[in-house]
C-alpha cells in the first residue's frame, strides 16, 4: 500500500501515454497522493481532463503559467517519489543533457526526491547507441531505471521498448518504498578508500581507491533505514547524505581499530576499502633525501582487518568483503570467502573495462558462502551499491 505517499508523475509524448491513466488510477486506489505534469506534446496522448479527474488535482503543463512557474521548485521538494512514464526517447535525451525547455524538464532539475524513468520507444530507437549512452549517463545522476518489455510496437514491429505495463510500474513503486524502511533497526559498518602507508612524513604507499563504491554502498543502506557508520580512507569525496556517521582515517592500522572499536554492535560490516596489505617496518622521522641511487624499504604486513572480523564473528551478524583481482578472479574470490570466514564476497576485475578504481561504474559478482554465484551487468557504482544490499536483504533479512 502506498497510503500518504505522494508522487509526481511526468507524462512525456509517447502512444504509450495512455498507460499512464491506469497508472493514476492504481496509484490513487493504493493510497497515494498523485500530481501529474505533462509535457506540451503528451497532450496529443492523453487528456489533460482524464488525468485530473483521475488524480483530484489539476495536471500542470505549461511552464510559463503563474501557477505552474511558482510552484515547478515546489513540486520536486513535495514529492516522495517522482516518476515519469512514459518517458519519451526525446525527453530522454534531454533530460540526459539537462535540457529545460518544458514545465516537466524543469521539475526533474529541481528535484530532491528520488527519480524513476519508465522509458517507452521503438525499438530502433531503444538501441541505438545515443540512446544506450544517455540511459547511462542518467544512471550515473542516480535516476531509478525501470526496464522496458519486449512485444509490439506502435511501429508494429515485435521487439524491445515497450514501456512497463502499469501494474508492474505500481508494483515497482510499491517495492521501492518497502526498501526504504527494510533495513530499519540495523546497524551497518562500511569501509571505503585507500590506507595512506607513511614512509616518511612527506611520502607514503597508498592506492587508486577513490572510495565510490563504499560511499555508495553507506548512502544505500543509510536510504533503506539503517543506521550506518563509514570508516573513510583519504578521499577527496564525502557522503552527499546525512545521518552517516563517517569516521575518518589514514592508515591500515587506524582503519583496523576503528572497525575492531564498533564491530561488535553491527548486524552488517561491508569492508569495501582498499587496505594496504603492507606497510613500512620504520618510517622515517625526517624527510628522506636523494643520496643513493637505490633505496631499501622493509615492509610488514598490516593486520588483515576482513578475517580479524570473520574470526570474531557472531551469530547473527553478515560480513561481506569485496575482492579486486587481475587473474583467476573466481578462484581467488572463493578462496578469500573461506578463508577469511565473510558470509559474501564482491568480485571485480580490473579485466573489465569501466570497472575498478576512480571510475563512476562497476562490474561485480558476488559470492555467497553456500556456494551460489551471482552475476550482474556493468552499472553505475550507485546501481550496484543496490544490487549488492538487495542481495544480502534478499538472503538475510528476508
Amino acid at each position: 500500500m502506498l497510503n500518504g505517499k505522494k508522487i509526481l508523475l511526468g507524462i512525456t509524448g509517447s502512444i504509450a501515454a495512455y498507460k499512464s491513466i491506469l497508472l493514476v488510477r492504481l496509484l490513487v486506489k493504493a493510497g497515494a497522493e498523485v500530481k501529474v505534469i505533462m509535457t506540451p506534446a503528451a497532450k496529443d496522448f492523453a487528456p489533460a481532463l482524464t488525468l485530473s479527474t483521475l488524480s483530484k488535482n489539476p495536471v500542470l503543463t505549461d511552464l510559463f503559467d503563474e501557477q505552474s512557474w511558482s510552484n515547478h521548485v515546489m513540486l520536486g521538494r513535495w514529492a516522495d517519489l517522482m516518476i515519469i512514464a512514459p518517458l519519451s526517447c526525446n525527453s530522454l535525451a534531454k533530460l540526459a543533457h539537462g535540457q529545460c525547455d518544458n514545465l516537466l524538464l524543469a521539475v526533474y532539475l529541481s528535484a530532491t526526491c528520488p527519480v524513476a524513468l519508465a522509458p517507452a520507444m521503438d525499438e530502433d530507437m531503444w538501441h541505438h547507441p545515443a540512446t544506450k549512452q544517455n540511459l547511462i549517463q542518467l544512471d550515473k545522476f542516480g535516476n531509478h531505471i525501470i526496464p522496458v518489455n519486449s512485444g509490439e510496437l506502435a511501429s508494429g514491429l515485435i521487439g524491445e521498448g515497450r514501456m512497463a505495463e502499469p501494474e508492474a510500474i505500481a508494483d515497482w513503486i510499491s517495492a521501492f518504498f518497502n526498501q526504504q524502511t527494510s533495513l530499519k533497526g540495523k546497524k551497518a559498518l562500511v569501509t571505503a578508500g585507500p590506507t595512506y602507508e607513511h614512509i616518511d612524513p612527506v611520502r607514503f604507499m597508498g592506492n587508486h581507491s577513490s572510495g565510490k563504491m563504499g560511499i555508495a554502498l553507506a548512502e544505500e543502506l543509510n536510504r533503506r533505514g539503517a543506521t550506518v557508520t563509514l570508516v573513510l580512507g583519504p578521499v577527496s569525496l564525502q557522503s552527499s547524505l546525512p545521518g552517516i556517521n563517517i569516521v575518518h582515517v589514514l592508515s591500515a592500522d587506524e582503519m583496523y581499530q576503528a572497525c575492531d572499536a564498533c564491530f561488535e554492535k553491527m548486524d552488517l560490516a561491508i569492508m569495501a576499502a582498499a587496505v594496504a596489505d603492507y606497510t613500512p617496518v620504520n618510517k622515517a622521522e625526517e624527510k628522506i633525501k636523494k643520496k643513493e641511487d637505490q633505496l631499501t624499504i622493509n615492509l610488514q604486513k598490516t593486520k588483515d582487518i576482513l578475517r580479524s572480523l570473520g574470526e570474531r564473528k557472531k551469530s547473527g551478524q553478515v560480513l561481506v568483503g569485496f575482492a579486486l583481482e587481475t587473474n583467476n578472479e573466481a578462484a581467488n574470490a572463493r578462496e578469500k570467502l573461506l578463508s577469511k570466514k565473510a558470509d559474501m564476497i564482491v568480485l571485480n576485475s580490473l579485466k573489465d573495462a569501466g570497472a575498478g578504481f576512480g571510475t563512476d561504474t562497476n562490474k561485480i559478482t558476488i559470492f555467497d558462502k553456500s556456494g551460489k554465484q551471482f552475476d550482474f551487468d556493468m552499472k553505475s557504482k550507485k546501481a550496484v551499491a543496490a544490487d549488492i544490499i538487495n542481495s544480502i536483504s534478499s538472503i538475510y533479512y528476508a
